[in-house]
């Protein structure tokens, strides 16, 4: 009988990969509902939350991979620069190339072909899979790939399965309680007034409920002054790839039972709105996203994002999944609401006004960022 799928799936499991992330192609169907079957698996809704989402599963000590086809690298190539091989993450990834072998859509052809090149120029090693007999160098590479803390791209050819005998179990929408229109407003929209407070002050506030918790936060100002106010070992300071930190703290959260907080602002999350979605679907218990939201990009000179002209974020989450959401503006109710939530995904939406304060660049390397928060994540 002749199974790639299977022998694929046995070498992924004897070198220990544990967690897994894929956006669909139809050319490795079978394999991706294996891969579903047999290992944790978190489906996206776009190539570079997954990125973020294995970067906090590799903080947190698991083995992740992503299965997606070749158009998706384009959407991913900063992330994993800035963010994966910066902070010298592990990261196994399957590509389903499309445009090289008997391919009917002509879309698939400039990403398909021009691959290698792509991965090539971006400094990424990648091995070529044509045969079944090039599946025995791949378990060689996944163990260096988590001994060093690498990124390695696998890629696929569609001939591999080409007379495979796994037969797809067809498409199976699992059945969920659905939501829709006014079913699911109104949202938690609790009175506030007109937001008054800097990201700083809002940040004091915040400050006394993020002992022993990871934290990841935005890059830029909301980093440093994270830093000034409430520095400690399990602070995750992303220096790059921004609109990922929602997405790194869900792989956390997935990955631990600690406590994760993740500090994002309204440009982060405009750029990666789907990182909400991804979290009501997966809802871990142990996360929460403050959303501080100041009606610009701060970092970049304050230009006005959508959200301080028609866009709600506490909306958004809610119409994405996210059940428990608030809204704030002031310390005290910031405070009351963190005081009152025990446990479950929580969003909470805190309106801010326009305004950096001015603090020292953070006096960390990115790799001892990365070590210290890991050193948490293991400690019992």
């Amino acid at each position: 009988m002749r199974y790639p799928e299977k022998e694929l799936i046995g070498i992924l499991k004897a070198s220990g990969v544990d967690f897994t992330c894929s956006l669909p192609c139809e050319k490795i169907k079978v394999l991706l509902e294996m891969v579903q079957d047999e290992f944790t698996h978190i489906p996206l809704t776009r190539e570079e939350e997954g990125v973020g989402i294995c970067a906090g599963a590799a903080l947190s000590g698991r083995r992740p991979a992503m299965f997606i086809q070749s158009s998706g690298i384009g959407n991913m190539i900063n992330a994993l620069l800035s963010l994966t091989g910066f902070y010298e993450l592990p990261l196994a990834i399957f590509i389903s190339q499309r445009g090289i072998y008997k391919e009917k859509i002509a879309a698939q052809f400039p990403m398909g072909k021009g691959l290698p090149k792509i991965l090539e120029g971006s400094g990424i090693d990648h091995t070529l899979i044509r045969k079944r007999e090039d599946f025995k160098g791949i378990k060689r590479k996944l163990d260096s790939i988590y001994k060093k803390g690498k990124i390695h791209a696998f890629l696929l050819s569609p001939a591999l399965w080409e007379n495979s005998e796994a037969i797809s179990k067809g498409i199976s929408v699992q059945s969920h309680e659905r939501r829709t229109g006014m079913d699911s407003l109104p949202c938690t929209l609790h009175p506030v007034s007109r937001p008054a407070l800097t990201r700083y002050e809002l940040l004091e506030a915040l400050a006394p409920f993020l002992s022993g918790k990871v934290v990841v936060c935005n890059l830029g100002f909301p980093a440093k002054e994270v830093f000034k106010i409430k520095h400690q070992p399990s602070n995750f300071y992303m220096l790059g790839s921004m609109g990922l930190a929602t997405s790194i703290g869900l792989g956390i959260g997935l990955t631990t039972k600690k406590e994760v907080v993740v500090i994002d602002g309204d440009g982060s999350i405009l750029m990666n709105p789907g990182s909400l979605a991804t979290a009501a679907y997966s809802k871990p218990q142990n996360l929460t996203i403050i959303a501080i939201d100041n009606g610009a990009y701060g970092s970049t000179g304050s230009q006005p994002t959508l959200a301080g002209s028609c866009v709600d974020l506490e909306l958004t989450a809610k119409g994405f999944g996210i059940r428990n959401t608030i809204k704030v503006s002031k310390k005290k109710q910031l405070a009351d609401a963190l005081k009152k939530h025990k446990r479950g995904l929580f969003f909470v939406h805190a309106l801010a006004v326009p305004g950096n304060r001015e603090v020292p660049n953070i006096p960390v390397t990115h790799l001892d960022i990365k070590k210290s928060v890991q050193r948490f994540l293991t400690e019992k």
